[in-house]
């Protein structure tokens, strides 16, 4: 990154850890001119932030700021009356949703695959599961 302060040129170079995610913010357009969706990295000194991506569509936007937030590894941050927050609720880094059904029973090619495996259940152990221990372990082999 490069930034001039004071009339002396800098270039920092920050981890991506640093900053604290990848944000999407909305700017009104003033007059007749049309709005624009922009997609900035944040740090928590506004001068470190970083625009990314500018659009005036919010679909264009929205794929930028999910694909910059998979690449880089930030959570995904939304600007909400000039504070940013997590759009999604999280639990430290896995994303926190409905359960969704099991893909095998609804899908298109599910002929293809056995249904088997499906209808296994795990086994358990219980206090009457023999363990053998200090036994020699018996191995077939041809």
């Amino acid at each position: 990154m490069r930034r001039s302060l004071a009339g002396m040129n800098m270039a920092l170079n920050m981890p991506v850890s640093a900053y604290s995610g990848v944000a999407l913010r909305m700017t009104p357009g003033e007059g007749e001119l049309a709005g624009s969706v922009s997609v900035v990295l944040e740090h928590k000194d506004p001068s470190l932030a970083f625009t990314l991506f500018v659009a005036a569509e919010a679909d264009d936007a929205m794929a930028e700021w999910r694909s910059w937030g998979n690449v880089l590894g930030l959570p995904l941050l939304v600007e909400d009356d000039g504070k940013l927050r997590e759009p999604f609720a999280r639990m430290g880094g896995v994303r926190i949703a409905r359960v969704r059904q099991r893909r095998r029973r609804h899908n298109a090619i599910k002929r293809r695959r056995p249904t088997m495996p499906l209808r296994r259940l795990t086994g358990r152990v219980t206090a009457a599961t023999p363990v053998h221990r200090g036994e020699r372990e018996i191995i077939a082999r041809n």
